[in-house]
């Protein structure tokens, strides 16, 4: 029986569904959803006591949102096409001037191309691999960047275009995967510097005096014989037989601090809102890189990286919910939902 009481909010959810596509790139949705994950944040929202009206993030979003009015919009759509396509909803969010959580079209959009995010944050110090980005097919312009050599899609999250090809050793192989990739995503190439050495990703949560850094999680792969350890895309499918995540890891209290200082400081950079995750590797001299940064991270319960890092920490995956809606909540001066 449905309860009578006034719902405290109606909670908009946007999301972009899996439609299980036939394609010869394998991971071409990857970072869409399933039902099950737009369902257990639903039943998480549901027990504040809010109403949540489900809203696919297609070309008749407009409308939807018209028909829902939302109080805020709980926003984990990841677009249809294009280098800003992480920035759609958002930008529509922005011009109705619905509230929602997550980072606005600003951050998203920088944060998606992970070379503009890169010379941004250069400029602030922050140490990244050397880099070049490659505008088509045609390896030749790279030039002084050292062997091995990673190869990814410059606007793609979720491992996408990274298999355990995508690391070259030397000008043969690199020049015969720029063009493979390219052929596969027909984008700009992000061709920098493999750091061959520990990796660890960051969540973070909050806004302002609020924000929290959650401890490092550690990605260690259990074939100890690997030569090149990569978080690929099939090393995430399968992620229980090839991985064990770490946290807090082993660490030099003072790589620890600064492995979490430069977190916090990319996420007020980047201008970062309510929470998202970041990646880093360690080198054997224990200098720290910054990978990348997704503001919009996977949700999936028991799955994606960021609600893990969150168990860890003794968050279970409904309150991890209701947390990201009350930093939002009390980021537009609205009342915050009981956790």
């Amino acid at each position: 029986m449905e309860s009578d009481a006034v719902p405290l909010y109606v909670v908009g959810l946007t999301y972009n569904l899996k439609k299980g596509i036939i394609s010869e790139v394998e991971d071409l949705e990857a970072e869409y959803d399933d039902i099950g994950t737009v369902n257990a944040i639903k039943k998480a929202i549901e027990e504040t006591g809010c109403k949540v009206e489900l809203i696919g993030a297609d070309a008749d979003i407009f409308n939807k949102l018209q028909n829902v009015q939302p109080d805020i919009v709980f926003n984990i759509a990841e677009g249809l096409h294009g280098r800003g396509r992480e920035a759609q909803v958002p930008a529509i969010l922005t011009h109705y001037g619905i509230p929602f959580t997550g980072s606005d079209e600003t951050t998203l959009c920088l944060a998606l191309d992970k070379a503009l995010a890169k010379r941004l944050l250069a400029s602030y110090k922050i140490k990244t691999p050397k880099y070049r980005l490659v505008d088509k097919a045609d390896a030749t312009s790279i030039r002084n960047l050292s062997f091995p050599i990673i190869v990814k899609p410059n606007a793609e999250g979720s491992s996408k275009g990274i298999s355990e090809m995508a690391i070259v050793e030397n000008r043969e192989e690199l020049k015969r995967q720029v063009k493979a990739e390219y052929k596969m995503y027909g984008q700009p190439l992000l061709v920098e510097e493999f750091i061959r050495g520990r990796e660890f990703t960051v969540g973070i949560i909050g806004n302002g005096t609020k924000t929290t850094v959650l401890p490092p999680m550690e990605i260690v792969y259990n074939d100890k014989n690997l030569k090149n350890k990569i978080y690929s895309f099939n090393v995430k499918k399968d992620y229980k037989k090839h991985i064990t995540y770490v946290c807090p890891p082993k660490l030099d209290n003072k790589i620890m601090d600064e492995i979490i200082r430069i977190s916090r400081k990319i996420y007020e950079v980047l201008q970062c809102k309510d929470f998202s995750r970041i990646d880093f590797r360690l080198n054997e001299n224990g200098e720290v890189f910054f990978i990348e940064i997704n503001p919009l991270p996977g949700l999936a319960p028991n799955y994606s990286d960021y609600p893990m890092l969150a168990e860890f920490c003794s968050i279970g995956y409904g309150e991890l919910i209701k947390m990201i809606l009350n930093s939002a909540l009390i980021r537009y001066g609205m009342k915050p939902v009981s956790v």
